[in-house]
């Protein structure tokens, strides 16, 4: 056990915390899992979640900084976006053929479907959309509660749930069309560091202060730059340690997960197989995304290294981002894995990777895609391609704005779902089953970062691949 490898750990980790998952929901443990194992997932989150945003801050400082030639910055800039931009868009586009192919809301029972479509009539026929009092349903829409139910979703606290998502994504809507300028340059660089939702005013405040420091003379600057970088050290050291006690975190984190979502085996089961049709075509596109785009990318340009053996050394960093759901969260260990296990220079890693995790979310525009016709489907509306084109640019802005933590996915849905005239409550349809796929979909986020940073660093000259 002592000479294995850390990623088997990890899993090892990850199916002891299901199997302790399905064991306490039968013997009535539940209680003692969210008590007392439960917690140690919490914490396990939080050191991540600190030493990512002042690892960030450090990384990018100290790889722009160490830049000897500042023009490479803004070719590294317009490499990174544009390709970032271009792995989006192909994710929009595989979610979007999928379910157009498999069509995954009609092979649910077609009275229901017919059901769904009356309600959507009734709320389409009101100007303020449906009205929510004490949890119930008004305006006539019975229907879509009756489904609801049907489906095993708490109408009640849905809507609850729904309505706090539909007034946060209201207040990014009023935005104007450069909000997404304004909100990357910080008032207060104290504050953004604070705050881990504030993470690209951090990122632009590091450039900034990267590029200054990389103009003043070194002899002015020789004790900046040494304290920069010492403190980034010790920062991926504390990564390294805190990755030595991960199989454990990650057990507790699985179990205490599942303890709070469901309290019996059955229901346990049901988060795994419910809304079956959806989850498994946005499954086939994640993982079409994970063993096939990236894939190809990666052995076109990166020839000497087989996918096998990228997966292989990134797998870690995989791993805890199927645990944590978060890309932000293991942000440290991608930066970890990609240096040290792919070879890939820090100067790279500490720009491109921390972008990725704030503005490559591949994962989730791929699953705003195939939810949102899948919802359509389920209420028998028909969506244009000029609609559905429209699909792809919100989704795709939409992404980009999404923030890397758990979920954050499901408030940037309801503003594609407005874009294209549909009910911002249908979330809740897909509510039960969201947790589990977006545990994947942060797998495909942050294997599109390593791949991209790993073709960045090929095409300047700065891998140093080691077979």
């Amino acid at each position: 056990m002592k000479n294995l490898p850390l990623h088997w750990k990890i899993i090892i980790g990850l199916v002891l915390g299901i199997i302790w998952a399905f064991a306490a929901s039968a013997l009535g443990w539940n209680q003692f899992t969210r008590d007392w194992i439960d917690p140690f997932g919490v914490i396990f989150i939080r050191i991540l979640k600190f030493i990512a945003v002042p690892l960030v801050l450090f990384s990018i400082i100290s790889g722009i900084s160490g830049l000897k030639d500042i023009s490479k910055l803004g070719r590294l800039g317009a490499k990174t976006l544009g390709i970032y931009l271009v792995t989006t868009i192909a994710a929009v586009g595989v979610g979007l053929l999928l379910v157009n192919l498999i069509k995954p809301g009609a092979l649910v029972d077609e009275d229901s479907r017919i059901k769904n479509r009356l309600a959507y009539e009734a709320w389409a026929d009101e100007t303020e959309g449906v009205e929510i009092l004490d949890g119930k349903y008004l305006s006539g829409d019975e229907a879509y509660a009756e489904f609801m139910d049907d489906a095993r979703i708490a109408a009640a606290s849905g809507a609850d749930v729904a309505e706090a998502k539909m007034q946060a994504a209201a207040k990014a809507k009023e935005q104007g069309p450069l909000s997404f300028l304004v909100e990357m340059v910080p008032e207060n660089i104290v504050f953004s560091i604070s705050n881990n939702a504030l993470m690209l005013q951090v990122i632009f405040f590091a450039i900034f202060f990267g590029v200054s420091l990389a103009a003043v003379p070194d002899e002015k600057v020789k004790s900046v730059k040494k304290f920069i970088d010492g403190t980034n050290e010790v920062f991926l050291k504390m990564v390294d340690v805190v990755m030595q006690a991960a199989p454990f975190f990650v057990f507790a984190l699985m179990a205490g997960v599942l303890a709070n979502m469901a309290d019996t085996p059955g229901e346990v089961f049901e988060i795994f197989i419910g809304l079956g049709s959806y989850s498994i075509v946005l499954t086939i596109g994640l993982a079409f995304m994970i063993f096939v785009f990236y894939p190809l990318i990666l052995i076109s340009v990166v020839k000497e290294m087989s996918y096998k053996e990228f997966f292989k050394r990134i797998s870690p960093a995989q791993f805890l981002a199927f645990s944590t759901s978060s890309s932000a969260a293991t942000l440290p260990v991608t930066m970890e894995c990609v240096e040290q296990n792919i070879g890939v220079s820090r100067n790279i890693t500490g720009f491109v990777l921390p972008i990725g995790a704030t503005v490559n979310m591949d994962g989730t525009s791929l699953y705003q895609a195939v939810a949102v016709i899948f919802l359509a489907q389920l209420h028998m509306v028909d969506l244009s391609l000029g609609q559905q084109l429209t699909i792809v640019l919100t989704a795709t802005l939409a992404s980009i704005g999404s923030a890397a933590v758990p979920s954050a996915g499901l408030v940037m849905l309801i503003i594609v779902l407005q874009s294209v005239g549909l009910n911002p409550l249908w979330i809740a349809i897909i509510f039960p089953v969201d947790r589990i796929l977006d545990m994947i979909r942060t797998v495909v986020n942050v294997t599109g970062d390593a791949t991209v940073s790993t073709v960045i660093a090929k095409s300047e000259g700065e891998l140093n691949y080691q077979p």
